[in-house]
């Protein structure tokens, strides 16, 4: 379903992305698509996109098919119409922000180009010409992730877990939290592109030792990347890697990371759960260049010989009284 767009004439912008123009109200789209009407209001707004009053005609075929594809997979058992809502959610939120980006995009190259960016209609045409080439590569991402994530599932070597409802899961994960160390102070002396460089470089640098290290990336926000891995000894070679890479970059501060192994909830996209927070706070206690480890993590890597593991004093934390961290280190034959 679109949003209003602004700048562009009346259903120029649908006209070219979506292959329609708006003639659709909200009621229209609700009974064509045969879902109730309050349903596609709250699909609408779970998807993020601003209110419209009930006689505008903003929509176009395009959102009714969305709204008949949704009522598919309800039918067919794979989502539940509460979950809808959740999913639409999740959708709205990274889509948008891959939907910002490419438009930021378009903009730069329209300001690089000067005087010889084109106008109106011959950049609506351009846009047009080069949509199926963005949706064939981001549908080959999207399906490389399918198969990344779907793969253990599909195998004899069932993933160990449980099912919590609506998109959830439960599993044994370690969870990794990294941070640019003095980074509010540091931005107080760049100009927006020098932070935009840095923020560039330290998601490139933390991107690549996390799939490095077999682990994934969960979300990066600002100067903080949150990301998991199947195994203590992945999560403890990306903790460390991250430290060492950052050490040796003169274009980026310190790095710190805290690092937790326990049940972890997963939930369209995102992790929750004890695990998570508790990766937050060592983070936070942790020194500059250093990785923080909770005493569960500790316990997987025992008797590793690539790590060495000194427990500290008991912190108090927001939310943990006395949590426990453990200094992780190369052993000698990590170094």
């Amino acid at each position: 379903m679109s949003g209003e767009p602004a700048g562009a004439g009346p259903g120029i912008v649908e006209e070219v992305l979506l292959g329609g123009g708006r003639v659709w109200t909200r009621r229209d789209v609700a009974a064509r698509a045969g879902v109730e009407f309050e349903r596609a209001v709250r699909v609408w707004r779970a998807l993020g996109f601003p209110a419209v009053d009930d006689d505008a005609r903003v929509f176009t075929d395009a959102d009714v098919e969305a709204l008949r594809a949704g009522e598919r997979l309800i039918t067919a058992g794979l989502i539940t119409e509460h979950s809808e809502a959740l999913m639409a959610r999740a959708l709205g939120h990274h889509l948008s922000r891959l939907a910002d980006w490419q438009v930021d995009t378009l903009r730069d190259w329209m300001g690089q180009a000067g005087d010889t960016a084109p106008g109106r209609d011959a950049l609506l045409a351009h846009m047009a010409a080069l949509l199926p080439e963005i949706e064939r590569l981001q549908r080959y991402v999207w399906r490389r992730h399918l198969v990344a994530h779907a793969g253990p599932l599909l195998t004899e070597e069932r993933e160990d877990g449980s099912v919590a409802g609506d998109g959830a899961h439960v599993r044994e994960r370690a969870v990794g939290f990294t941070d640019m160390v003095g980074y509010t102070r540091m931005t107080r002396g760049l100009d927006g592109a020098e932070l935009v460089g840095v923020l560039d470089r330290f998601e490139t640098m933390t991107g690549d030792v996390v799939a490095e290290g077999r682990g994934q990336v969960v979300k990066t926000i600002g100067d903080e990347v949150l990301f998991v891995c199947e195994s203590a000894a992945d999560a403890a070679g990306i903790g460390l890697e991250l430290s060492a890479r950052a050490q040796a970059d003169p274009k980026l501060p310190q790095v710190r990371t805290g690092l937790a192994h326990g049940p972890v909830i997963g939930r369209f996209g995102d992790v929750y759960g004890a695990a998570v927070n508790v990766a937050a706070r060592l983070t936070a206690v942790a020194r500059p260049a250093s990785v923080l480890v909770n005493t569960a993590l500790a316990g997987e890597l025992a008797g590793v010989a690539a790590y060495t593991l000194r427990p500290l004093r008991p912190v108090s934390v927001r939310g943990y009284s006395r949590l426990r961290p453990v200094l992780l280190r190369r052993g000698r034959s990590g170094s």
